[in-house]
């Protein structure tokens, strides 16, 4: 081959058909693969830019499978917190069918005061009459005691000439009028209900009219009380210094009653009389008792019956105390006896207890059960994602325990629990904690799958992002490729043509050696 020369115009010619070859294979190539940069050597710094950047698309891509992963935990955690939910709701209404059942019990825990005159359902403490007149009093004067009048002092020393109360008020007793306590002190000044006993009997009477309306005057040394309305109730130790029985109208007034706390209620402290604060009638009285679990009820004889709520059925009455359960009062001597069950509604309990145990059981399965791929966020578990390519975008979420025990749920026990509404509201109290706890729970998912299809989407578009970006430095724009390739095409039959040429050139001189 090195001996064969070529003409100037022939070796052109094929230089050109080759370069021309040279092309229209590039662009073939570039036609079949659809990029103009298929290595290095086509562009150096588009080809490892877009290698970077395919890369990069590839490793985000590579995490998109955990990340889907991780969606479908949450749903799955979510799915499992709804049917949590409607279990918890399930119990809740079997709870509430105890509260709509019928009382436990044939006979509650109760007790019953004996017969107080005058008592009615407005008027517990009753009353003696429209006035009241004590025993004629006459001084301490040792040499001539006489009628006792208004300038008597209530206390003071016997003796010639002394006009003080011959049975002496001292100081700590105390005289109770239509429910106003007057308590007496040491020294000759009074200031409204707290009375000096070196004051003067009048003094004393105008405080008791200023304080509760009653009058008084006095009469041979007898002190006679007309109240503002029928009815007077006068007790205290004073009373009988001033010429009264030690009570007058009824036995409750002044008088204070304690009740222990009944069935986890709050213990009771009463004063019965007409003062603020103190008990009167019925109503008064059943506002002090609700909070111990407890009502009262009065007949017609004037007896009071304290009775256990249908709340607290299963309790027995607290123990009675104070001095209206003193020697000689109503309340005296009063033991409440336990509660009778009644075994048909008991039964009927001892069912729905088995119910709610039964509910509670599917509660710990469906949290069990609540787990895709192994991760379940409703026993303890804790999902961790990774977003980007270099681990440094990650979320970690924690799961919880959904079980009875992580809810503050527990199984009751027949015949000790759902006993009476008491029972019921607090398996009640502890299923709406719990219900408010799963909707918080609902919540917090919520907040991070929102994150997660977040950054699920982020990392999609970005992919798109970076292979758009990959293929704007090597694809081949096959428009311009097509039309490359035509032109080529002619070139090189043109090539052809002018090498024919060339080469017709020396067979004409051939011909002319001929």
């Amino acid at each position: 081959m090195s001996g064969i020369v070529l003409s100037a115009s022939v070796r052109q010619n094929l230089l050109s058909l080759q370069s021309t070859a040279q092309l229209l294979a590039t662009t073939q190539n570039n036609l079949s693969t659809g990029k103009k940069v298929n290595s290095a050597l086509d562009n150096p710094t588009n080809f490892f830019t877009a290698q970077g950047l395919d890369n990069r698309a590839s490793d985000i891509s590579n995490l998109l499978d955990g990340i889907g992963n991780g969606v479908q935990v949450l749903q799955a955690a979510n799915t499992g917190i709804t049917s949590l939910q409607k279990l918890v709701d399930s119990a809740k209404s079997i709870a509430n069918q105890v509260l709509q059942s019928a009382v436990g019990y044939s006979t509650k825990s109760s007790v019953t005061s004996t017969a107080l005159t005058g008592a009615t359902a407005t008027s517990l403490i009753g009353a003696s009459s429209s006035a009241a007149t004590g025993t004629a009093l006459v001084n301490d004067n040792t040499s001539s005691a006489v009628a006792i009048t208004g300038s008597t002092k209530l206390s003071g020393t016997p003796g010639t000439a002394s006009n003080d109360l011959a049975s002496a008020i001292t100081s700590g007793d105390t005289l109770v009028v239509n429910g106003t306590t007057f308590s007496f002190v040491t020294g000759t000044s009074s200031t409204g209900t707290s009375i000096g006993i070196g004051d003067t009997v009048s003094n004393l009477l105008s405080a008791i009219q200023t304080a509760t309306g009653v009058t008084s005057s006095i009469t041979a040394g007898a002190i006679t009380f007309t109240p503002p309305a029928a009815g007077l109730t006068l007790s205290g130790a004073a009373a009988a210094k001033l010429g009264f029985a030690s009570n007058i109208g009824n036995s409750l007034s002044g008088e204070t009653l304690t009740i222990a706390a009944t069935g986890g209620g709050t213990a009771t402290s009463i004063t019965f009389g007409l003062g603020t604060g103190q008990v009167n009638s019925l109503n008064d009285l059943n506002a002090k008792l609700s909070a111990n679990n407890l009502q009262a009820s009065v007949d017609s004889t004037g007896k009071i019956t304290l009775t256990t709520t249908n709340d607290a059925a299963s309790a027995t009455i607290g123990t009675i105390g104070g001095t209206a359960a003193a020697a000689s009062q109503s309340f005296n001597g009063l033991t409440a006896a336990a509660p009778t069950a009644d075994v048909t509604a008991q039964s009927q309990r001892s069912s729905l207890v088995a119910q709610y145990n039964n509910v509670l059981a599917q509660i710990n399965t469906t949290a069990a059960d609540a787990s895709f791929n192994g991760v379940n966020l409703l026993n303890g578990d804790t999902l961790k994602l990774t977003f980007n390519e270099n681990g440094k975008s990650t979320l970690s979420i924690t799961g919880v325990t959904f079980n009875t025990g992580g809810l503050g749920l527990s199984t009751l026990t027949s015949g000790t629990d759902f006993l009476d509404n008491n029972s019921a509201n607090k398996v009640i109290s502890v299923l709406n904690s719990a219900s408010s706890t799963l909707r918080n729970e609902a919540s917090t998912l919520g907040s991070n799958l929102s994150v997660v299809q977040i950054r699920q989407d982020f990392n999609k578009n970005l992919i798109n992002v970076l292979q758009t970006g990959s293929s704007n430095l090597t694809l081949a724009d096959t428009n311009e490729e097509a039309a490359n390739s035509q032109a080529l095409s002619t070139r090189q039959s043109i090539a052809v043509s002018a090498l024919s040429l060339a080469n017709q050139s020396q067979a004409s001189v051939l011909q002319l050696l001929r």
